[in-house]
């Protein structure tokens, strides 16, 4: 629902995370905050690796 309320999609936030400029630990431990741009515009991706499964989660993703 919140992509829609921020208007992209999966496709768009898969090339937002192929697009990132940056990385930095979150405020929460275990997160990781992931700086991008999208529609010329700078968004931030959190994430949260999967250990067991060696996958990246992506929490959420807001224009700042």
């Amino acid at each position: 629902m919140r992509m829609i309320d921020r208007d992209f999609t999966e496709i768009d936030l898969r090339v937002m995370y192929d697009r990132a400029k940056n990385y930095r630990q979150d405020y929460m431990a275990g997160r990781w905050v992931i700086e991008t741009k999208h529609r010329r515009q700078n968004w931030e991706i959190i994430v949260e690796p999967d250990f067991d499964e060696q996958k990246v989660v992506i929490i959420t993703a807001y224009k700042i």
